[in-house]
């Protein structure tokens, strides 16, 4: 966990980095304006898109930062004599904040716009872009040196548990009343509860369900939000460019074909990619995997398929982030370009149905319960498997 400790607070000092210097400065006969991250968030809300600019700002500064400052509270709570209180709250909360911390994403969007600015204005780079990509790669670092279950570990060697662990038990039979926490993974079976009460993870203190609460419900009611809004996100423009007082507003798929028409190639497949192809296969492979929870059985063995839809599912879970790419590109584009009848960049109404469709994707992604495919696999004859003993825990480990 040193090594972990040491890139968390590296990526730290290069976050402070970024939001302090200058990110890019460009010029245009003779006007000089230079833009920092914060620059576009502000731009935003002054163009009435406010809602826009939360997003922007949640994602690139509050929810990176917030995972930044709690991984090193854990990472050194643990290893202090006295520990915090609460390391296993922090804990939680920065793994949750890793799915919105979407720096990396940043990074492509102010790629994308440095390629679009250099036939309207002449443009430099500064540190905060520098310390960006760096960043970059010191977070990715991070997240692949550290291992979740050793800080668990770590939390229950210290007594800085939600309740008193268990006993840990001896190998035993599987049973469908195992409970695998959604917040740690730690895998127990809950004593018989009174009522309704909740049963509660012993490790991190959540609530422990079965499956996800109403998770089907809460995926299509986010899913056909989002298939809604992805009407006027291709339909309303989301970027107009007035140049010498003249201009037209530009969609979606205007944008991708100004960039062929450039023969900036590649950057329109990654645009059309992006901000196209990834929310309709979202909403496609989401629909198709919902379908799949509806089923009573399958022919073939059970779990025949399954696994491949399992894959597509965790695929989907994470591919939805990068269509922010536009959103981040929009948000520089429009802090950058302001010069005036010259030549000037205005983010349109479109940016926010297009940001909407990507939350409520990411959203319809996190509610839906994959188990529930597996569920829906099992046949009638499949016997019932034994009841659990009273009492019984047992750590994720040995499941």
């Amino acid at each position: 966990m040193a090594h972990s400790l040491a890139l968390t607070i590296a990526a730290l000092a290069l976050f402070i980095i970024l939001w302090t210097t200058m990110l890019m400065r460009v010029s245009a006969s003779g006007i000089v304006h230079d833009a920092d991250l914060l620059d576009g968030p502000l731009e935003l809300a002054r163009r009435g898109l406010w809602p826009l600019g939360l997003v922007v700002g949640f994602t690139t500064a509050f929810a990176p930062l917030s995972k930044y400052l709690a991984m090193t509270y854990v990472l050194v709570g643990v290893r202090m004599t006295r520990p915090p209180p609460n390391i296993r709250g922090a804990f939680l909360f920065a793994r949750r904040m890793s799915i919105w911390a979407m720096l990396d994403v940043l990074l492509l969007g102010a790629f994308v716009a440095y390629t679009k600015l250099g036939d309207l204005v002449h443009i430099e780079v500064g540190p905060a872009v520098y310390a960006l990509a760096l960043l970059t790669v010191v977070t990715l670092w991070a997240d692949t040196a550290l291992d979740p279950d050793a800080v668990w570990e770590a939390i229950e060697h210290r007594g800085l548990t939600h309740a008193p662990m268990p006993p840990r038990l001896g190998a035993e039979s599987h049973t469908n009343e195992a409970i695998g926490c959604e917040g740690c993974g730690f895998v127990s079976f809950p004593a018989a509860k009174s009522g309704d009460a909740p049963a509660w993870c012993p490790r991190c203190g959540s609530a422990l369900h079965p499956r996800k609460p109403s998770s089907t419900t809460r995926t299509w009611a986010y899913l056909l939000a989002g298939a809604i809004l992805y009407v006027p996100a291709n339909y309303y423009p989301v970027l107009t460019v007035i140049q010498l007082g003249s201009g037209e507003p530009s969609t979606i798929v205007g944008g991708v074909e100004e960039l062929i028409a450039a023969h900036l190639y590649p950057l329109a497949i990654l645009v059309l990619s992006a901000s196209v192809l990834v929310p309709l296969l979202k909403l496609v492979g989401l629909i198709m995997l919902l379908r799949t929870t509806r089923a009573s059985s399958h022919s073939g063995p059970m779990g025949a398929g399954l696994r491949q839809k399992t894959a597509i599912y965790f695929i989907v879970a994470w591919i939805g982030r990068w269509s922010m790419v536009d959103i981040f590109m929009e948000s520089l584009l429009g802090a950058l370009v302001q010069f005036g009848g010259l030549v000037t960049i205005e983010p349109g109404i479109g940016a926010l149905a297009f940001c909407a469709v990507v939350i409520l994707t990411m959203l319809s992604a996190e509610a839906f319960d994959p188990r529930l495919m597996w569920d829906a696999a099992r046949t009638p004859s499949r016997p019932q498997l034994p009841e659990p003993s009273p009492q019984a825990w047992r750590p994720a480990g040995d499941a």
